[in-house]
């Protein structure tokens, strides 16, 4: 059935300059021109200047760059590096990692394997974020515990302790569990962004994970 969409909803759509699909902001890339008519990411969607949209994925990026389809939709002489498509993934890894260290000020995450262990047995655990160079057991415990809580939270592996550290004000910390709520799904929205670009999980963990949760 075809229902007529609200303004609201149709705000929240853009076209893909590459496929020519359209598609929920969420799953797309805006751009836009910046300085010497580079083209820049705006994961933030508030730079000034008309947006071009491309479907978050290092593919479609890459793709966008290399036949010149952001100075084609912008109908002006814009430069896009070769290395736009791993800027992008950068700069979702820094903004997703400096999201967490604003969530632990609001008191939406918990850290520390029992307090993990605890959110995620009551099915308070949104996301589990697991230090990429933390030991298997612990981790492995956490992920078999995790399959059991229905939905599973999805999981996350990109950073390491010292990292995960740095943005959450403490020295090493390997188990984190992102709370469910409206900071959670918003922080998720990245984290799917960048599944596009890069694996959420390190190739070398042995133990079978729960996997990232994706949109319908």
């Amino acid at each position: 059935m075809n229902l007529a969409k609200t303004h609201a909803e149709a705000s929240r759509e853009r076209r893909d300059i590459v496929s020519g699909e359209v598609m929920a902001e969420a799953r797309l890339i805006r751009f836009v021109a910046g300085p010497g008519g580079a083209v820049v990411p705006d994961l933030a969607r508030k730079l000034p200047g008309r947006g071009m949209w491309v479907a978050a994925d290092r593919a479609s990026v890459e793709t966008a760059a290399k036949k010149g389809l952001f100075a084609r939709s912008a109908k002006a002489p814009l430069k896009a590096s070769p290395e736009l498509a791993e800027q992008t993934a950068l700069l979702l890894r820094a903004r997703i990692l400096s999201a967490l260290g604003l969530a632990r000020k609001a008191g939406d995450l918990t850290s520390g394997f029992e307090k993990v262990s605890s959110a995620i047995s009551s099915g308070k655990a949104a996301w589990l974020v697991e230090a990429s160079d933390g030991a298997a057991d612990g981790r492995g415990k956490l992920l078999r515990l995790a399959r059991h809580q229905s939905p599973p939270p999805g999981v996350i592996g990109l950073f390491s302790a010292a990292e995960l550290g740095l943005a959450l004000g403490g020295e090493n910390v390997i188990h984190t569990a992102f709370l469910a709520g409206r900071a959670a799904e918003r922080w998720a929205e990245d984290v799917r962004r960048l599944a596009g670009f890069s694996p959420l999980l390190p190739e070398d963990w042995r133990e079978e994970p729960v996997e990232a949760k994706r949109e319908p």
